[in-house]
């Protein structure tokens, strides 16, 4: 096993590990650990199969996985004030006067995410990597779908599980999943 790969399975096992005992129990702090956990997750792949993941892969993973992880925190909350619970969330450092600014935390990093992807397109490298990169353009409102929907959802109360379990089950997700593939694909 290379030792780069090491150091950063060594990372990810302290980083989870702080998440587990400390992190989690602070707000803000436990959506952004969260995202940077699931980027390290790219990172420890990039590294096993001997790529390096391009700072815009990077910056686009840390806005979308934090977007995912406030949808998650959010959900929490609208279950809480659903059921009554007006206090703090067990275990969190959220209560239910949060519940709008995490909607619109994680609304804002979603659509960052997107952004992210959008000046990818006209970058230097782009333009080296696939042969007609102005197709992407057709990603961003695929993305903007899709991060819309799933904030739509939530708000609705629609949204009761981890919201990468809910991407992969909900057709239309995968949907916009494969179409974005598609997109990728005519541009090479």
């Amino acid at each position: 096993m290379p030792a780069l790969f090491v150091a950063i399975l060594a990372a990810y096992y302290v980083l989870t590990l702080a998440y587990s005992v400390w992190l989690k129990r602070h707000m803000v702090i436990d959506v952004i650990t969260l995202a940077a956990l699931y980027t390290l997750r790219v990172i420890a792949g990039g590294v096993a199969l001997s790529l390096a993941p391009s700072f815009w892969l990077l910056a686009f993973s840390m806005f979308i996985f934090l977007s995912l992880a406030l949808v998650k925190r959010y959900a929490e909350l609208y279950d809480a004030r659903a059921a009554g619970r007006l206090d703090m969330i067990h275990g969190r450092g959220y209560s239910q006067d949060d519940l709008e600014m995490v909607a619109a935390l994680g609304a804002a990093a979603g659509y960052m995410a997107v952004m992210v992807l959008a000046l990818y397109i006209n970058q230097g490298d782009t333009t080296r990597l696939y042969r007609r990169p102005e197709i992407i353009w057709l990603a961003c409102p695929l993305l903007l779908t899709w991060v819309s929907r799933l904030w739509m959802l939530a708000h609705r109360g629609r949204m009761h599980e981890d919201p990468v379990i809910f991407a992969i089950e909900d057709r239309t997700s995968v949907l916009i999943g494969v179409l974005m593939a598609l997109v990728f694909w005519a541009a090479t």
